[in-house]
C-alpha cells in the first residue's frame, strides 16, 4: 500500500545566520524579489525538520521535493544522500537505508549565480526556496519506479482514429519486478514485468475525445502490483496537427490557438503559491476566454497542468533555457527537458515542448548553441514522438538563421510598437516571413506593452505606460492576428504583471507591467476586456474603459466601451445619449460639464463609472507626475539643421565621436533601468541595426524619457556640428 504524507509544517529555516520556523511552500524572496533594485538575496539557505517515527514507517521510504529553486542538496542525519539542479521540476531521494532511531532531514537550497544551471539571465525574479512543498512516499518493497527523473511510474500514449471514432491506448509501467494489472476504461490486463518494464495495449471504441474547451474529457489508467502498490494517471484522447497556412487543428477541425502566457508568481507570495491561488488564476483565464497558455519560462506545477487538462487549455510547456547560452549548461538543459517530458507526458493539454526562449538575445547563434538545440530536439523526439517541438525567437533574430531549422515549428517574440518601431511592423514581419517561407509553421509567442493602471493619457503613445496606450496597442495586435489565420498560436505577454526585480520603470519598482491583470490580481486592465470581448462569447458583458481616468480636463471626452455584444447604448446621468452597433470596440463622445454618472448598456448587461470635469490635467495621471498635454510637444522647437538634434537617427548620431559618446552614456543608463536582460542585449548587432534607423526622439519617447530630459539632450546635440 502506498502512503503519501505531507511534511510541509514546522521547518527550521536559516538565512545568513538568522533562523525562524516556516511552513511550506516558502520562498525567501517574496518581498525583496519584488521591490526593485535588483538586490534580492541570491545564495544558500537551509530547511531542517525532524521526521517522526510514524512519518518514517514503511518498507521503502522516499522524499519528494516538488521544486527547490534553483539547486538543492539533501542530508539525512548530516549525511548527504541526494541533490538536484534545476528549480522548477520535482525530484526524489530514497531514505530507506539511511534511517535511524532519530532522523533529521536537511535540505540546502541555492539560487545563487553560476555558469551551469539555468536560468541565469532573464527578465523575471529567480526566487529561492522550497516553494511547492515536500512529501514522504511510503511504499512496499515491490513498488513502481520512483527515482528516475521523478517519473510517475506510468506512461499512457493514446492514438486516435477519427474516422472510426476509436483510440488505441498503450500503457507502460516501470517497477522492480512482479506482474502488473493495468486497467483502462473498464478493461483489465495482467502483463509481466520484463527488465523492470511492462506494457499493455487497449482499444477504446466510441472514444470520447479530449476536445479542448468544448469537452476536456479525461480517462484514467490504473496499475497495480500484488504487493499492494498502486498508481494511476489521467489521460486524454486527442489528435492535433498544424498547417503552415491554416494553423492549428484539433481532432480534425480548425482550432485557432489564441491566448496568453503565465508566470507562476503572485504579489506578496512570490512563487510560493498554493492550489487555491492556481485555481484563482484559472478562473481569470476562463473569464478571459483564452484557449491556450504558454507556461513560461520553466516547468510549472503538476497541479497547474492538471487544471489545464480539466479546463481544456492547449499548453506550450518549456524549460528555462533563456536569454543567454552557457557553454557549461548543456547537460542541465538536457536534464531539465528530460524531467519536464517524463513528469508531464500524460497531460493531454500539452501540445508542444519549448526548447528555448530568446536564447540569441545575449548570445550569438554559434555552433555550440546550435548543437545544444539539436540535442534537445532529438531528446524530445526520442522521449516523445507524439508531440512537436518549438521555440520562441527574439524579435531581432534574422529569419534566415540556422537555428530556425532545428525545431518542428517556430514562433517569434515581437515588440514593435513598444520597445522599437511602430505597430504596423508586426504586420509586415509576419507577412514577409510567411511569403518567404510558405511551408514553415510560424506563431506569435510574445507581444505586449507595459501599463500602470494609475497612468492615463488623452493622447496615449508608446513609452507613456498609460492604460490607454496598452489598450490601443492590443486593439491593433488583435486585429492583426485575426487577419492572419496561419499563425499557429498567439500568446499575449503577459496575463499577469510579474516580478522582475531589476526593473525600475513605469512608476513601479521591480515589476514587469505588461500583464492584462495586475500582479495582485485585483485590477483587470482595459486590455483584458478587449480580449474577453473577442474570446469569451458565452458571458455577455460591457466594459467602460478608462474608468480610472476619472478626473478629465478635456471639454469633449471619448468614452470607449469593450463588449462581446453587437450593440451598446450610452447613458449619462441616466439620460440616453446614443446607441452604436459594432464589433468589440464602441467609441462615443460626450461634452463634460461637471460630475457625471456614465452607464453602458447592452440587453441585460451594464457597466457604470463616474467622470468629473476639472480645469487642468491631473499630474498623478502622468509618468513622473509630468503633465504632457500636447502629443508632439517637441515639433514646435526650433532646430539648427547643421547641428545634431533628437530628430536625427541614432545611426547618424552614433557615427559622430562626440555626439555618439553622449548618447551611448544616456542609453546605457536607460538599459540598466529596464533590468538585466535589457542591459545584456543592448549590444546585440541585430538590435543595434534596427535602432540605428530610428530617430532619437522616437527612441526617447518609447523609452519613457521625460520632457525635460529630451529637451536637455536636444540642447546638447544642437551644440555639436554635423
Amino acid at each position: 500500500m502506498r502512503i503519501i504524507r505531507n511534511i510541509n509544517d514546522q521547518w527550521l529555516f536559516e538565512e545568513k545566520g538568522e533562523t525562524s520556523y516556516v511552513d511550506l511552500p516558502h520562498t525567501w524572496n517574496a518581498i525583496d524579489g519584488q521591490d526593485g533594485g535588483n538586490d534580492y538575496y541570491r545564495g544558500t539557505c537551509t530547511y531542517t525538520r525532524e521526521l517522526s517515527k510514524e512519518e518514517c514507517e514503511g518498507q521503502a521510504l522516499f522524499l519528494e521535493v516538488k521544486a527547490a529553486a534553483m539547486s538543492a542538496e539533501v542530508f539525512l542525519n548530516d549525511e548527504k544522500i541526494g541533490g538536484h539542479k534545476g528549480g522548477y521540476s520535482a525530484f526524489r531521494v530514497e531514505l530507506t537505508d539511511k534511517l535511524s532511531e532519530r532522523n533529521i532531514l536537511k535540505i540546502r537550497v541555492d539560487n545563487g549565480e553560476n555558469d551551469s544551471v539555468y536560468p541565469q539571465k532573464a527578465d523575471f525574479t529567480f526566487y529561492g526556496g522550497l516553494y511547492r512543498g515536500v512529501e514522504l512516499i511510503s511504499v512496499p518493497a515491490q513498488h513502481f519506479e520512483l527515482l528516475k527523473d521523478d517519473t510517475p511510474g506510468i506512461k499512457v500514449t493514446p492514438s486516435v482514429d477519427l474516422k472510426n471514432k476509436s483510440a488505441k491506448v498503450s500503457v507502460e509501467t516501470w517497477q522492480n519486478g512482479g506482474e502488473v494489472s493495468i486497467i483502462v476504461n473498464g478493461q483489465t490486463k495482467t502483463v509481466p514485468s520484463v527488465d523492470g518494464h511492462a506494457k499493455a495495449d487497449f482499444l477504446i471504441e466510441n472514444v470520447r475525445l479530449w476536445d479542448g474547451k468544448n469537452d476536456p474529457y479525461l480517462y484514467t489508467a490504473q496499475a497495480r502490483l500484488s504487493s499492494g502498490d498502486e498508481i494511476s494517471t489521467r489521460f486524454g484522447c486527442r489528435e492535433y496537427h498544424i498547417d503552415p497556412n491554416e494553423g492549428f487543428f484539433l481532432n480534425g477541425r480548425s482550432y485557432p490557438l489564441r491566448g496568453v502566457s503565465r508566470h507562476q508568481d503572485l504579489k506578496g507570495k512570490g512563487n510560493a503559491v498554493g492550489i487555491e491561488d492556481m485555481k484563482a488564476d484559472m478562473a481569470i483565464i476562463k473569464e478571459l476566454g483564452a484557449n491556450t497558455l504558454r507556461l513560461a519560462h520553466y516547468q510549472h506545477a503538476q497541479d497547474f497542468y492538471d487544471l489545464c487538462d480539466e479546463n481544456g487549455l492547449v499548453v506550450w510547456a518549456e524549460i528555462p533555457y533563456i536569454t543567454m547560452h552557457m557553454k557549461n549548461g548543456r547537460e542541465n538543459t538536457l536534464s531539465q527537458m528530460r524531467e519536464l517530458i517524463v513528469q508531464s507526458y500524460n497531460h493531454p493539454c500539452i501540445a508542444v515542448w519549448g526548447l528555448s526562449n530568446e536564447i540569441t538575445a545575449a548570445s550569438p547563434a554559434n555552433e555550440d548553441l546550435l548543437e545544444n538545440h539539436r540535442q534537445l530536439n532529438e531528446l524530445c523526439h526520442r522521449l516523445d514522438p507524439t508531440r512537436l517541438t518549438t521555440m520562441a525567437n527574439v524579435f531581432m533574430l534574422e529569419t534566415d538563421s540556422p537555428i530556425l531549422e532545428i525545431p518542428d515549428i517556430n514562433s517569434y517574440n515581437l515588440y514593435f510598437g513598444w520597445y522599437l518601431g511602430d505597430l504596423k511592423q508586426n504586420d509586415g514581419f509576419f507577412d514577409d516571413y510567411h511569403r518567404t517561407y510558405p511551408e514553415r509553421v510560424i506563431g506569435f509567442s510574445e507581444y505586449g506593452a507595459d501599463a500602470n493602471p494609475s497612468l492615463h493619457s488623452v493622447h496615449p503613445e508608446k513609452g507613456d505606460y498609460s492604460e490607454e496606450y496598452q489598450a490601443i496597442y492590443h486593439e491593433h495586435m488583435l486585429k492583426m492576428i485575426e487577419e492572419r489565420p496561419y499563425l499557429w498560436a498567439t500568446h499575449v505577454w503577459n496575463l499577469f504583471d510579474f516580478a522582475a526585480d531589476g526593473r525600475d520603470e513605469g512608476g513601479k519598482h521591480g515589476e514587469n507591467q505588461k500583464g492584462l491583470v495586475s500582479f495582485d490580481r485585483k485590477i483587470k486592465k482595459d486590455a483584458f476586456y478587449l480580449y474577453k470581448a473577442a474570446w469569451n462569447r458565452e458571458e455577455p458583458f460591457v466594459h467602460l474603459c478608462s474608468r480610472r481616468y476619472e478626473k478629465r480636463h478635456e471639454d469633449v471626452t471619448k468614452i470607449k466601451v469593450y463588449s462581446n455584444q453587437d450593440s451598446v447604448a450610452l447613458y449619462v446621468d441616466d439620460e440616453f445619449i446614443e446607441e452604436k452597433k459594432g464589433d468589440k470596440i464602441f467609441v462615443f463622445e460626450y461634452r463634460l460639464s461637471g460630475k457625471h454618472s456614465v452607464k453602458a448598456v447592452s440587453g441585460d448587461v451594464r457597466d457604470t463609472m463616474t467622470l468629473e470635469k476639472v480645469q487642468a490635467p491631473v499630474a498623478s495621471y502622468f509618468l513622473n507626475n509630468e503633465v504632457k498635454e500636447v502629443r508632439n510637444w517637441f515639433d514646435e522647437e526650433d532646430t539648427d539643421p547643421s547641428c545634431f538634434s533628437i530628430k536625427d537617427t541614432l545611426g547618424e548620431i552614433t557615427r559622430h565621436p562626440q555626439a555618439g559618446a553622449i548618447v551611448k552614456q544616456m542609453m546605457d543608463k536607460a538599459s540598466s533601468e529596464r533590468g538585466d536582460v535589457a542591459n545584456a542585449v543592448k549590444d546585440n548587432p541585430a538590435l543595434q541595426k534596427m535602432m540605428a534607423s530610428m530617430t532619437m526622439e522616437s527612441l526617447l519617447k518609447q523609452g519613457g524619457a521625460d520632457e525635460q530630459s529630451m529637451k536637455q539632450l536636444n540642447r546638447i546635440l544642437q551644440g555639436i556640428r554635423k
